[in-house]
């Protein structure tokens, strides 16, 4: 019994003190599966309607609109050029966004797709278990759904003597991209990954008063902090 258990603790001995296999390399597949939650640091001009502030009896000028985050599952992956820098692509299911009118009363809602491609760099040696790197990409951002809360436009027809809006729609955005991350590898194809992400998404919006093309919101800045947390698998 003693030579068995002197056996099985070598053997368990031997498991975890075995080198993992090289982390990245040239040629690798990763694929990466997480949570990613988009955190806008938004700010707009005012809502213009004919060229003038839109604004409401009851509320004055309305001014500029703000955008909620969102969280959704989010899917990256990546192809190792070389050991220390890999292509990486970053796609999500899409994320949902409340659109508010600057004294927190909601105004509508988007959902949109922020595909990113970014290069990124590893500094650390191709066999060591931790992977920080640093990256700069381009982003297109693509908008759809975008609908008013028909609450809020009940309540602004009323409120105005019949000014109907409808037709809300956003630009699509074309930007840069950097990110920070890491990759922890534990085991020869598994790896925790964490990564911090800026991108620069800017829109403009228009939609329609009493059936025409009046209304406009000349910038949308959302310029997001994007923060994911993902398992990763190399192929």
């Amino acid at each position: 019994m003693k030579t068995q258990l002197t056996t099985l603790a070598v053997i368990l001995a031997a498991s975890l003190t075995a080198p993992l296999a090289i982390a990245h390399k040239a040629g690798d597949i990763l694929v990466r599966v997480g949570v990613t939650q988009v955190a806008p640091d938004d700010s707009s001009s005012n809502i213009l309607v004919g060229g003038a502030d839109f604004s409401l009896p009851t509320l004055g000028t309305v001014g500029g609109v703000a955008v909620d985050h969102n969280s959704q599952l989010g899917l990256n992956i990546a192809y190792f050029v070389t050991d220390h820098w890999n292509v990486e692509v970053l796609a999500a299911t899409p994320f949902s966004h409340d659109i508010d009118l600057g004294n927190g009363v909601n105004l509508g809602s988007t959902k949109h797709l922020p595909p990113t491609v970014t290069a990124n760099y590893f500094f650390a040696e191709p066999a060591a278990k931790f992977q920080p790197y640093i990256g700069v990409g381009f982003n297109y951002t693509v908008f759809f759904d975008e609908e008013f809360n028909s609450a809020t436009a009940d309540f602004i027809t009323e409120d105005t003597g019949g000014a109907v809006v409808s037709d809300l729609s956003l630009d699509a955005s074309f930007g840069l991209s950097a990110q920070i991350g890491a990759d922890y590898q534990i085991s020869d194809d598994l790896y925790i990954n964490a990564s911090v992400r800026y991108i620069d998404i800017a829109t403009e919006a228009s939609f329609d008063v009493n059936g025409d093309a009046l209304g406009k919101i000349a910038t949308v800045e959302i310029n997001p902090m994007v923060y994911t947390v993902s398992l990763g698998y190399k192929f």
